[in-house]
Parts: structure tokens; sequence; C-alpha cells
């Protein structure tokens, strides 16, 4: 085993070249005779979490390919996740057993200074509070590929009875080049039952298992992973299970992300029977494909209805006729009927919305029985009504009783605006089908989360010391078995308190509470702030784009998308607008411009965000579809990557002819935005802080690892480059090469 001593010397006496392969770091000795670095390609990387309750192993199993002709030799240093108390590791290389030795955060920061020293790159900073596992690896033979196998286990942290498994897989800043093949599966028991289960940092699918298991996977090739993975989970025996989690800074407002989860079990005495009712528009333009997968999809909910639900069908085209013209059983020959009337079906005339909407709103209801009404349309009024302000007040007149219309818009030749404020006066959602996808799997997994309610009329409470505002959704929906309801939001107060979640189950008031622990400083979940902030702008957003913009929601727009790093086209144009303005008016000092300052401003990507933003007036076509997707995605976020709308149209070309895409030039450090602009990285909070002290440190200079080992604060934002202005505790920090 190598010892500390050894590797500072050599790290004395040579240049060295620094490689992330996804979870470690390699440091490589350059050979003399070279000038030029030697980056180590990684073929694939795939780690395998078993949890049971509280403890985790992990097992990674990694490639990585020598390009060069020269035998290389390198230390592998592996971040150990912060927080984690580790049990066991063990380390193969090419199938051979290796010692590996573990430091301690005290040591581990001895490297990371010393690294940065020679190397002169600040980004192993970020992990200055993480201990390490550190390996020598020789020899990596030329045109070779290396294997490398390690696991670990851990005791996963607790907050507020929530469960955290984190996998530290932030490696963009390093990587040579994407990763080619990158996956994790996350195989989770407990003892108790599983309640809530989510990742809020990745796009993952999670398969529930039974009761007390479940499958969570992340799978993505050509990636360059730039935030750490995530996983959170809660145990217990209520009906309804709650994970809170909470984000605050001193004596700032806080933020929340709550997530509700009915329990697994599927117990018909606790499923609330439920009318619904489908109305299928059979114009003539519904003609072929679009008809059939539709009277699928139809067939599929009418086979999985439950035994108590009550049901009815709408066809409309010239005009509206229903098949019962009330609410029907489930039982007797009521499926066998319906079932006939939609094979019968068959395209022709035109578009009555009015007449079929009026006809769905009209059906008597059963105080204790949720109503739904699932209308499915490819086109504009034609017939009847088709004013669409004159449109929607009669609707909200008929609708006396609140029931909630779910929109579905097939094709591009349809009225988003109409279908989106249907959904917005209903309280419910709106889902748009491309004429490539499959309107039959759209619409039954639809159905396959609204089939069984489990409680309605939800709403949420805090005991007296909290004050909750500003949560998103802002009316929560029903609950259903096999759902997951996530909620984020804003909060005033600290300290223990209870939430409530009050709903009606089967006629019957219930009320469910849990304990919290809101502490007055919190800052371990920044993911929080951005995805608080995504929710709110995609509300804003839909907003303007339905019913007018004005200059305060522009305004709060513009600020939350600058302070959180919510770059889309959309507020990207109102940043630069905003910041373009205000330097014209002597409002902001240049040193402090974030999107505006970016070299990709100056070519045509700042004009397609123009049009985009224009874009959001349009009410039919793809564009107008596209927007509604993606206003209604940020509306919803559940995870950082969902934050990111519209970023496979935000590519560009930087001054030497390197393609790069603007969302990767933004970082989310303690709650906020940092931005790229050039080689100079500008924190977002500076221009609420223009009057704060300035002080300007040199590049590793002393006072640079002096304020590294004084301030833990600043190593996140000292990781981020040479050149680095940041606001911290009062000061201006200007870093500066």
């Amino acid at each position: 085993m190598i010892s500390l001593r050894k590797i500072s010397i050599s790290l004395a006496f040579l240049v060295l070249t620094l490689f992330v392969f996804a979870d470690g770091f390699m440091v490589i000795p350059e050979p003399q005779y070279s000038p030029e670095p030697f980056p180590l390609e990684v073929v694939f990387h795939r780690v395998q979490v078993a949890i049971e309750d509280q403890m985790a192993e992990t097992s990674i199993d990694q490639s990585f390919y020598n390009p060069t002709s020269t035998t290389l030799e390198g230390y592998y240093i592996f971040p150990v996740p912060s927080g984690a108390v580790l049990n066991d590791f063990t380390m193969f290389v090419d199938g051979r057993e290796t010692p590996a030795e573990l430091l301690g955060a005290d040591k581990a920061r001895k490297i990371y200074e010393d690294i940065v020293r020679q190397m002169k790159d600040p980004a192993l900073l970020e992990y200055s509070d993480n201990g390490i596992f550190k390996v020598r690896i020789f020899p990596i033979e030329p045109h070779s590929e290396k294997r490398v196998k390690m696991s670990y286990s851990e005791i996963l942290n607790r907050d507020n009875a929530t469960l955290e498994y984190l996998y530290p897989l932030n490696t963009e800043k390093f990587s040579a080049k994407p990763l080619q093949d990158v996956s994790i599966l996350v195989d989770l028991k407990t003892a108790a039952k599983l309640q809530t289960v989510y990742c809020p940092t990745h796009e993952v699918e999670i398969v529930r298992k039974d009761g007390s298991h479940a499958l969570i996977s992340y799978e993505d090739s050509n990636v360059k992973p730039d935030i750490d993975f995530k996983v959170y989970f809660t145990t217990g025996e209520e009906k309804v299970g709650m994970s809170l989690l909470s984000y605050r800074e001193k004596k700032n407002e806080g933020f929340f992300f709550l997530s509700l989860s009915p329990v697994i079990s599927k117990d018909e005495d606790e499923i609330i029977p439920k009318d619904i009712i489908f109305v299928l528009d059979v114009s003539g333009s519904m003609a072929g494909d679009k008809l059939k997968q539709a009277k699928q999809a139809l067939i599929y909910c009418l086979e999985n209805l439950n035994v108590q639900d009550r049901f009815d069908i709408i066809r409309f085209s010239t005009e509206a006729f229903a098949l019962f013209r009330d609410l029907r059983p489930v039982g007797g020959e009521s499926i066998e009927e319906a079932e006939a009337f939609i094979e019968e079906l068959y395209p022709v005339g035109g578009t009555n919305i009015e007449d079929a909407l009026l006809i769905a709103l009209s059906y008597d209801r059963e105080k204790d029985r949720p109503q739904i009404v699932v209308f499915i349309t490819d086109g504009k009024p034609t017939i009847g009504e088709l004013d669409e302000d004159k449109l929607l007040r009669k609707l909200d007149n008929s609708n006396k009783e609140n029931l909630r219309i779910f929109t579905f818009g097939i094709g591009y030749e349809i009225n988003t605006h109409l279908l989106d404020k249907i959904t917005w006066q209903t309280k419910a959602t709106r889902t748009y089908i491309s004429p490539e996808e499959d309107i039959e799997l759209k619409i039954s997994a639809f159905y396959d989360k609204i089939q069984s309610p489990v409680l309605s009329a939800v709403t949420l409470r805090s005991s007296a010391n909290v004050e909750l505002y500003q949560f998103y959704p802002d009316i929560l929906p029903d609950l259903f078995h096999g759902s997951n309801l996530t909620i984020l939001g804003r909060y005033k107060g600290s300290g223990d308190s209870k939430f409530y979640l009050d709903g009606k189950l089967k006629g019957e008031t219930v009320s469910y509470e849990y304990n919290v622990d809101l502490s007055q400083d919190n800052t371990r979940n920044e993911f929080i702030p951005p995805l608080w902030a995504s929710r709110r702008i995609g509300h804003l957003l839909d907003l303007i784009r339905l019913y007018g913009e004005s200059d305060e929601m522009v305004d709060e727009v513009t600020q939350l998308a600058r302070t959180y790093g919510i770059v889309t086209p959309y507020t990207s144009y109102l940043i630069l607008e905003d910041e373009d303005t205000r330097l014209v008016e002597n409002h902001l000092n240049r040193e402090f411009q974030t999107l505006s300052a970016s070299g990709a401003m100056g070519g045509e990507l700042r004009s397609d965000f123009q049009d985009e933003y224009e874009d959001m007036n349009l009410k039919s076509g793809s564009r107008s579809v596209e927007v509604s997707r993606e206003f209604k995605n940020l509306n919803y976020a559940l995870n950082l990557d969902q934050t990111r709308q519209g970023k496979e149209r935000m590519m560009y070309e930087n001054e030497t002819g390197l393609e790069q895409n603007l969302t990767s030039q933004i970082r989310n450090i303690q709650g906020r935005a940092v931005y790229q602009t050039g080689d100079i990285w500008i924190d977002s909070e500076l221009q609420n802080q223009e009057s704060a002290a300035k002080k300007r440190i040199m590049f590793s200079s002393e006072e640079y690892f002096e304020l590294f080992r004084n301030n833990r604060n600043a190593a996140q934002f000292l990781a981020l480059g040479r050149n680095v202005r940041f606001y911290l505790d009062g000061t201006y920090y200007e870093i500066f090469d």
C-alpha cells in the first residue's frame, strides 16, 4: 500500500493529469517525454445497490481504456459519501483483490489541496468534506482496458424519518469524454411497509415489487453526469406514508419537499367507488389509426373499472350522444353494451365540443364519489360555440359540482389554449399525444394512475408555529392507490411542528397527522429550491401564456429563473432582456452579468429564444403543443432533469468551434445558481448584494487556501474554476488567475 507521504512527494515533482471515470478519480503522473495529458475513456460504469432498511451495500463495476502507447501508473481516489458510516470496503483490479487505504476528511483535504497546487485545477475542492479511498493502480497497459470492481457498505442517513441513499456521480467537470454507458440499480427491501420512494435528482423507473420491496433503476449513455444520485424512502404503518425534506438558510424563509404515498396493499374496502365519464371525439379527422387506438384505450379502461364504479361514454362529432344518459354500474351487461357501442363508432362530421362537455357536466352526482371526465379530441370546435372565452364561461357555469376534466389532445390541429384552460378551470391535467406516439398507451397509462381513489378532497395544513404557502400543485388532487403525490412549497416559522393531511374516505372526513422537524438552518438538501422554483415558474408561465402577461409576473419569472438556474428557451429570453435593460440604465454592475455575458448570446441562439417566447401565443400546431407540454413539465417537475425543459434546443458553438449546451454552464450551489461566462463563474446572488465589500484573492495563493481551510462553505464555489465571483457571509469574493 502506498503511503500518504509517498503520494505527496510524487505530487511535488510530477505534473499530473486528473481524470474522473464515473464515481472515482484517477490521478496519473504524465510521462516526461509527452506534453499532453492522457484521458482514460470510460467503457462502462455499472452500479448495483442492495438496501435493507438502514444498511446499504454498493457494488461498482467499471472499465476504462488507455488510448495511448504508454504504460501508465495511477492512483484511484473514491470520495466517500459525506456523512456515511462505512463498515466494509473491498476492491478488485482485473479480478485481483487490491488493498486500499481509507482516509478521513482531514487527510483527504490535504491530498485535494496538494493536487490543486500542482495541477492548478480546483475541481477536487468540492469533495473537501468527504473522506476518500485511495489505491495504486499499475500497470495500465497501452491500448487496453482496466476493469475495476469495488464494494462498500454503509449506514444510511435519516432526516425527518426519511432515509437517504447517495451515490457520488457528479463528474462532468473532470471528464474528457462523456461516459459511454452508465447504470444504477437499487434493490430496496424493508422489514416494515415501504411507503414513499423517490429520486429527485435523475429520471428513474421505480417498480414496486410488493409492500416492502422496490427496484429503482437509472440508465443513460453518452452523458457527463453533473449531480450526485440520490434516493429517498420511508417506512411505516400509516395508511398514507409521508416523507418530508426541507431546505433553509439562516433566517430566510424555508422550502419543503413533501412526498405522499398510500400504502402498496390494495384493500378493496379502502378503495373509493368512482364515477367516470369518457368523452370521445369521432369527427372525420379522427379517421384511421387515431380512432382505432382511442377505441382500444377505452376498452382497456372499461375492463379495468373497479366493481363499485359507475360510468358512461359520450361520443361526439357534429352532435354529441351519450350511451346510457346516466351513470351505469359496472355489473350486469353494462360493460358488454359499452364495448359493443365502442366497436361500432366510426369517424364522420364536425367537432361539437360544447355539446359533448355540457352533457358530461349534466349527470347527477353522489356527494361521496369522486367524478372524473376524460375528454379525448384531435380538433378545434367547428360546431356549436366557437368562441373560446364564451365556451369556457358556459362550461364554468355548468360545472356546479366542480368536476375535473382531464383533457387528451391528439395531434397538432387542436386549440391548446382551450384545452389547457379547461384543465385550469377544473383543476385537472392535460396530456398531448403526438402523431408518432401511441394513443392507447398514453390513455391506458393515465387510467392506471387514477383507477383506484383512496382519498378525495385532499388538503394540507400545518400547526400554528409554521405557515405553508406557495406550494404546488396549489389545488391538491385526489390520492390514488399506487400513486405518489409530491408537493413543493415555502414555509415560515421553524422547529418541531405537525403536518395534517385531510380528506374524504367514503364520505367520512379523515385526517393524518405527521410530526416534522423544520430546523432553523438546514442546507443539506440543495435540490429543493430549484425544484420549487421550477414549479412556481411553470405556474406563472402558464398564466402568462393563457391569460396575458403582467409586469409583476414577468419580473418574478425572471428573478426566479436567474436565482435558481431554471434556464429554458423561454426564461433565458426574459433574463437576457432584463439584464440588457438594467445595463443600459446603469442598474446592473457588468461584473455580475449572468446569461447576457455568455459567449452563446452573440449568435442565433438569442434570436431563437425570442422566437420561442413569442410562440407562447400560438394556439395550435406542433410548437403550441410543445410549449404546453414543457410548461406542464415545469409545473410538475419531480427531479432536476425535468427542470431543464427545451435543453436539446440550447446547443451552440463557442468561440473555439466546440459545441456546448447552455444548461451545462450552470451549477446550483447552496440553493442558488452560478453561471459560467467564458472562463468566469458568476454567482447569481451578487445581483442582490451589489453593495457588499469586495475581496480579491489570487487563485492558488496562500490566502486562497486559507479561505478554503477556514470556510467550508467556500469550497463548492472555489471548485468551479480559477476565476470565480461569489457572495458569502457578507463579502463579495473575486478569485482571479
